[in-house]
């Protein structure tokens, strides 16, 4: 089906929706495909291929909201679809912050955002095969404790998604994803450990190469080999960019405008008040060319755009869609996200924490006596207080070097006083999906071990 096409047949819905009865209407086209090779022990262990085209409609009647999705593009498929989501609308409540963005807040931000490449789609299938198969068989080879492998994966993805809505916006863009993984099993003695490591990018000519996967995925599950449980204490606790990462989950949580409105997060009523070490920024932005948080607008036609969410230890900004944005009486953020039909919830786009001077090395140089947390366990977070409590396995730092490994332990805090006890942020910032985040220290923690 040719862009053009599914441009018309996304204004085409939405014209026959108002046509039937809706004071306003909006609707997403989207198609795809999407391929997976894994192999296992150096043998093919799964195939996917599979190919999807559907759309969704939501429309309004008044303050009502009803929404229906189809993969039946047909005129009678869609027709059924706009019918089902007129008689859902009919029969739901009023809701008075329900609509659409305001026609002057709709649009889209020009130029490439470099969200597709060409060169994945002509990969013949023996070759994606062999890339996995080699991403693994680096990780095996690499050294003698390695014995076993959950295996090694090469999966790739490309899509178009065009979006109407009945107060004159139309737009549509093409993206395109590719990634490669290996994760190793490792023994020695009584000690059996996994762990992995994946390359993503928009683009095949920008993937690491396979054995540089799969030797990565090989040190990092070596390093964790003979782990131990210590005792527990407080000490500083120092995040790698991976789990540091999951920190920004919990902001974005934190900021979400759901969690606002429904007095569910720490930071409520918290803009403009320092909420952070001067040392943290965080940053949502949906307009950096090529990574994966990136669109030309937000699901609700919204311009995607930059917005400070921390700024040097300041709350500025919640994330925010048109709902949340009018039930807290303020202005969405460009942050809506949905899928195919329904009302919009929230994302982020590159959602990340800015890059300081040091390096990771640096960093730990500076622990006499710390945990270095290269794995989070479990989802023991309560965005309402901020109390914080995980499982984790990761390095021991003594005297400025990483010197054991360690499991099986839990850290505990309170967000409210980590964001507070930021003292170093690494300069490794890297985007490995649409969250990203530097190696990051906080001041100290309680580290639960025997």
């Amino acid at each position: 089906m040719s862009e053009n096409h599914l441009a018309e047949l996304a204004e085409k819905t939405v014209k026959r929706a108002l046509h039937r009865g809706a004071t306003d209407a909006e609707c997403s086209v989207s198609e795809g495909s999407e391929f997976s090779a894994n192999v296992r022990m150096r043998e093919v262990e799964s195939l996917k291929q599979a190919g999807s085209r559907a759309a969704g409609l939501r429309v309004l009647i008044g303050r009502r909201a009803g929404s229906a999705y189809t993969s039946d593009l047909s005129a009678e498929g869609v027709e059924r679809m706009v019918a089902s989501a007129l008689e859902l609308a009919v029969i739901t409540s009023e809701d008075p912050h329900a609509g659409l963005p305001d026609p002057d807040e709709l649009g889209a931000i020009p130029g490439d955002l470099q969200l597709y490449c060409a060169d994945i789609e002509p990969l013949e299938t023996p070759f994606k095969i062999d890339l996995a198969r080699a991403a693994e068989a680096a990780a095996l080879d690499a050294d003698p404790r390695i014995t076993n492998s959950e295996g090694g994966s090469f999966d790739t993805r490309t899509g178009r998604r065009v979006f109407a809505n009945s107060r004159g916006f139309v737009g549509e863009y093409r993206s395109s994803y590719c990634s490669l993984a290996a994760v190793p099993v490792a023994r020695q003695d009584a000690s059996m450990e996994r762990d992995y490591w994946v390359s993503t990018a928009r683009g095949f000519a920008a993937l690491e190469p396979p054995a540089q996967v799969g030797r990565t995925a090989a040190e990092r599950v070596l390093r964790r080999l003979g782990a131990r449980k210590v005792e527990t204490q407080r000490v500083p606790v120092i995040f790698e960019p991976r789990t540091a990462r999951s920190l920004l989950s919990n902001i974005f949580e934190a900021v979400h405008g759901e969690s606002i409105y429904r007095h569910a997060s720490f930071l409520v009523g918290k803009l403009g008040e320092k909420v952070a070490a001067e040392s943290v920024t965080v940053i949502d932005d949906g307009t950096i060319p090529g990574l994966f948080g990136s669109s030309p607008f937000d699901d609700e036609g919204v311009p995607s755009r930059r917005t400070p969410v921390i700024e040097r230890g300041v709350l500025k900004s919640y994330l925010l869609n048109t709902y949340t944005a009018r039930k807290l009486g303020m202005k969405t953020t460009g942050n809506a996200s949905r899928g195919l039909s329904g009302n919009a919830g929230i994302g982020h786009g590159n959602l990340f924490l800015e890059p300081g001077q040091s390096t990771p090395a640096a960093i730990i140089a500076g622990i006499s006596n710390g945990f270095y947390v290269t794995e989070l366990i479990g989802s023991g977070v309560n965005i309402v207080t901020g109390d914080y409590s995980r499982g984790a396995a990761g390095l021991w730092i003594c005297n400025g070097e990483l010197a054991f490994p360690v499991s099986e332990v839990t850290i505990a805090g309170n967000l409210n006083k980590m964001l507070m006890d930021v003292e170093a942020i690494g300069s490794d910032l890297e985007f490995r999906g649409s969250a990203a985040a530097p190696t990051l220290l906080v001041r100290e923690m309680t580290v639960g071990g025997r």
